[in-house]
């Protein structure tokens, strides 16, 4: 449930909080005070697109933030993929800021999220029906998901079964077309395959070898400073011939000194051979680092064949992989891929063997699938009959028309995630009158208390925690109005809902009314909101029966119509 909403800086709210109770929750106030605002900012906490034309002009940003009670249940699946913990009492409070340069900043319970995280959560919370949500009815592809969402669950097992079946059905397709499909295209898959194998073959790659290049690189390239290093190492050490004497020279010396006094005790003999020791492993290196030197060369052919070299592993890198061992494991699948195409006689026979048998199950479970939607059609007409009826639309009825369509098109059949059923909503307003699509002949009244009835049955099922109905009213009036709210009301016992209207007979069926006011305080227009209380509240249906006039007689309707309703909403509990 929506408890509390907070709307900062969004069009001409400045600032508004909004506490939300359960029930019915009614928003009315004058065209252009608001109300749509709210649903919009209402949205954006839901991951809907926003444009930044909807931050009150003169501030760089605008906030929204939302708090929930929540069913631990309804998120955790997502909470532990986001990484999101719990609150203890089951609050959530979900924020974003969005700003002039298009910069959004969403928060889940304080931790920083996606766009992406708040629409998955947004649509486990909240259901939104606007009186432009009404179009899904003219759209013909919508009746199919309508018509599903009220079947058993068997039918969404079987749904789940055909679309694995389905994805395999594709996979094998796409394998085969490109096996044996277009003689130009594959002719082309052809050529391209064997010029990569081809220019990878002839770079005779080896597993290091960019390693040892580029060793011998580093060496080439550094053979003056590497030389110069060993030079001086080689006289300081071993010849003393630009120092005057060398370490190895100053070495030997203190033998021949030591040699003088080894006989006074045995320590200073002890000391004569460590020296003798250290003379004996400098004079090795010196030999090492003499060897060395003579051993550096400068090559600027080999330098240039070593450039080269690598400029080849260089381009293949950047067509086949990162690394020689992944370019040489891209030549073996190609080659595989080639060997299929150019040997595919075996394959294409098997391919196709298990083709026809993905067919035959596909076909199988759309007929399976179509006949439980005919099941559930006969019941959803019944349902639906019943509802509009109560809503004052008695000389109408609605069929829902099912075409399973197995035609052939270039020998395939016409399969797509939802079977082979094509599903219409027929309908016809006056008796005698034929079917004919709901799509062409219903009014914006109609379409609004046909989508209504749907909702008012799915509410039985639907397990959604708060629905909102921006002004699906519209074009109704009397007593399909009073009707509509009466069904409001009837889904509000099991759901939170919100409805923002303009009519009174929705309106004293709330359980919580507010009142949506646009004024002007120092030269700049705000939307401020206002829980009424039940003087507000019949003021407030007043001033919608009467208008600008309220007068003693439009009070007491008002009255009347309130007493009526808390009768209506007695006999329902």
């Amino acid at each position: 449930m929506l408890q509390r909403l907070e709307i900062q800086n969004v069009a001409i709210i400045d600032r508004v909080g909004i506490e939300l109770g359960e029930g019915l929750n009614v928003l009315t106030g004058e065209t252009g005070a608001g109300k749509s605002i709210i649903i919009d900012s209402i949205n954006a906490i839901l991951g809907q697109r926003l444009s930044k034309e909807l931050i009150r002009t003169g501030r760089d940003k605008a906030v929204v933030e939302a708090v929930f009670q929540v069913d631990k249940d309804r998120l955790s699946d997502l909470f532990e993929g986001f990484g999101i913990e719990w609150e203890e009492d089951g609050t959530l409070v979900v924020s974003r800021e969005f700003t002039t340069s298009g910069k959004n900043t969403c928060r889940i319970n304080g931790r920083i999220a996606t766009v992406s995280m708040l629409k998955q959560i947004g649509e486990r919370l909240i259901d939104v029906h606007g009186q432009h949500d009404n179009q899904s009815l003219l759209r013909i592809e919508s009746h199919i998901d309508l018509l599903d969402s009220f079947a058993s669950s068997k039918l969404q097992g079987l749904k789940d079964e055909y679309l694995k079946h389905l994805e395999e059905y594709r996979k094998i397709k796409s394998k085969l077309k490109s096996l044996v499909g277009d003689r130009n295209e594959r002719e082309r898959k052809i050529d391209i395959l064997k010029f990569q194998i081809d220019e990878i073959k002839k770079a005779k790659l080896k597993t290091g070898e960019e390693e040892e290049l580029s060793r011998q690189r580093e060496v080439l390239v550094n053979s003056e400073k590497i030389t110069n290093t060993l030079s001086t190492a080689y006289e300081f050490l071993g010849t003393g011939s630009k120092f005057g004497e060398s370490a190895l020279d100053i070495i030997n010396k203190s033998v021949l000194d030591f040699g003088n006094i080894e006989g006074f005790d045995d320590k200073y003999g002890s000391l004569k051979k460590r020296i003798e020791a250290v003379a004996i492993e400098l004079d090795d290196i010196v030999s090492e680092i003499r060897s060395f030197r003579d051993d550096v060369e400068y090559d600027p052919n080999l330098l240039m064949q070593i450039e080269e070299r690598l400029d080849v592993l260089y381009r293949l890198k950047k067509k086949y992989g990162d690394s020689v061992e992944e370019i040489l494991e891209y030549k073996a699948e190609v080659q595989k891929e080639l060997n299929e195409i150019l040997n595919n006689e075996d394959l294409v026979k098997e391919l196709n063997e298990n083709l026809l048998e993905e067919d035959k199950e596909l076909y199988r479970l759309a007929k399976e699938i179509s006949n439980e939607r005919v099941k559930a059609s006969k019941l959803l007409e019944e349902r639906i009959g019943e509802e509009l009826k109560d809503l004052e639309m008695k000389s109408t009825s609605l069929k829902v028309k099912i075409d399973f369509d197995d035609s052939m098109d270039k020998a395939e059949r016409k399969y797509n995630n939802n079977g082979l059923d094509r599903v219409e909503f027929m309908i016809s307003t006056n008796v005698g009158e034929p079917l004919k699509p709901l799509a062409k002949i219903a009014s914006g009244g109609e379409m609004s208390r046909v989508m209504l009835a749907i909702k008012t049955i799915l509410a039985k099922v639907d397990k959604m925690p708060t629905m909102i109905f921006d002004e699906i009213d519209i074009g109704i009036s009397g007593i399909a109005a009073q009707k509509v709210g009466e069904k409001l009301c009837y889904i509000s016992k099991t759901h939170q809902v919100i409805s923002v209207t303009h009519l009174a007979q929705i309106a004293c069926m709330a359980d919580n009314n507010y009142y949506i006011d646009k004024m002007t305080e120092n030269g700049n227009t705000k939307t401020v909101v206002k829980k009424l209380d039940e003087k507000g509240k019949r003021d407030e249906i007043a001033r919608i029966i009467g208008g600008a006039s309220i007068t003693d007689i439009t009070l007491k309707h008002a009255e009347e119509m309130l007493d009526n309703a808390r009768e209506f909403k007695n006999k329902r509990i």
